[in-house]
């Protein structure tokens, strides 16, 4: 039971985070928030994201953090949560080592097993 929860408010905290960012981040580069890791004590979250120009992670997280408390506050007023965590923000690596396969798939000509993998599972 404790899973559904951490996903909800980690959901929760992906829509507040990503609403936040295209109020206030101007749009070079655009961010993307990927996903959230909440510990198990609900203090402290971590926030993934990606950019458009790929190679842009530092000035996105450098506005990231510098507005992190801004965003806990924004959080804090448009939630229901009890605890708002501390907020830690990363590059999601794994999201773009994705696109990157997903790129040579396409470039080659061959077919994902990603896709074969979700359209098995969607059957």
């Amino acid at each position: 039971m404790q899973g559904d929860r951490h996903d909800k408010v980690a959901a929760q905290i992906q829509e507040f985070a990503a609403t936040y960012i295209r109020q206030e981040a101007n749009t070079d580069p655009l961010i993307t928030i990927t996903r959230v890791n909440i510990s198990p004590d609900y203090r402290n979250a971590t926030v993934f994201f990606t950019t458009i120009p790929e190679g842009r992670e530092e000035s996105a997280e450098i506005f990231l953090k510098r507005n992190g408390g801004e965003l806990r506050r924004y959080i804090m007023k448009k939630s229901n949560l009890k605890i708002i965590p501390n907020l830690d923000f990363m590059a999601d690596a794994g999201e773009r080592h994705r696109q990157h396969m997903d790129e040579l798939v396409r470039e080659t000509g061959t077919e994902s097993t990603f896709e074969n993998l979700e359209e098995s599972e969607d059957k």
